[in-house]
């Protein structure tokens, strides 16, 4: 059975990296997209591809950090649909810098605003609509929303401020149909690590992370999909990934260490 076949799916985020490979994988499936993100050209042109598949769209161009244009992308959803059955919480930005070397601090509140913000406001206005399809919910974090990594600490932050948020949503939500699913990847191939902000809150135009480390946002899109549709309550993603936080359990200042190493030395 394919779940999300006509099904009416939110993807912010859709214009690269994960939310345009869960795009494009929606459209195999059947699925109807509200494709938001804040670069228009990107997002017509993961859109073109999606119709090509056979899907139909809406493109809604946004900053989710802005409350308002939270509630007009679920308002046009409505609109152009007349339901709302995924919502998929995937637009981020990232920061690889040390706390005490940031110069910029108003970038600090710009991490916030997305991440976290961005996430609740969606999930605010959606979640009415949500409830009468008793339909589904999705957090993109992090593993740093699971545990700390050096010159990672505000995107950690609003990592960690998302998993609080949905966890205790999922609590209060327990008896009305909704499902909320987080993620928690680890490093993936996507435009989000080229365009992440540096201390003085200019993008560093590159990754300090090996590639042989990476996954692929397509691989990473196709778990997600997976963990959706069965409704799970998290996926942690890499064997890696899961190891380290059973080990964090028993030897949190191992994990930190291995943690330090592997950022100064590039791995």
């Amino acid at each position: 059975m394919n779940t999300f076949r006509n099904k009416v799916v939110v993807l912010t985020g859709a214009s690269s990296g994960i939310g345009k490979a869960l795009a494009l994988q929606l459209a195999d499936q059947g699925a109807k997209l509200v494709l938001a993100a804040r670069d228009l050209t990107k997002l017509q042109e993961t859109e073109a591809l999606c119709v090509k598949k056979g899907a139909q769209t809406h493109v809604v161009s946004l900053d989710v950090s802005v409350r308002e244009a939270c509630s007009a992308l679920i308002r046009e959803t409505i609109e152009t649909f007349g339901q709302l059955d995924v919502l998929i919480n995937n637009a981020g930005v990232t920061m690889w810098a040390r706390f005490d070397e940031i110069t910029a601090p108003e970038t600090l509140l710009r991490l916030m605003e997305v991440n976290f913000w961005g996430s609740v406001w969606c999930t605010y206005y959606a979640l009415p609509h949500l409830k009468q399809s008793k339909g589904r919910v999705v957090g993109v974090a992090s593993l740093t929303g699971k545990t700390g990594v050096p010159t990672r600490s505000i995107y950690a932050a609003t990592k960690h401020a998302m998993a609080g948020f949905f966890d205790s949503l999922r609590i209060e939500l327990a008896e009305s149909g909704v499902d909320i699913t987080m993620i928690y990847p680890g490093f993936v191939q996507s435009e989000i690590r080229g365009r992440a902000i540096g201390p003085d809150g200019k993008a560093i135009g590159d990754s300090p992370v090996k590639e042989r480390e990476v996954m692929t946002a397509e691989a990473c899109a196709r778990q997600i999909l997976v963990a959706t549709a069965a409704r799970k309550r998290e996926l942690v993603m890499t064997t890696r990934g899961k190891l380290g936080l059973w080990i964090k359990l028993i030897a949190p200042r191992l994990v930190d260490n291995i943690a330090r190493k592997a950022i100064e030395t590039g791995k």
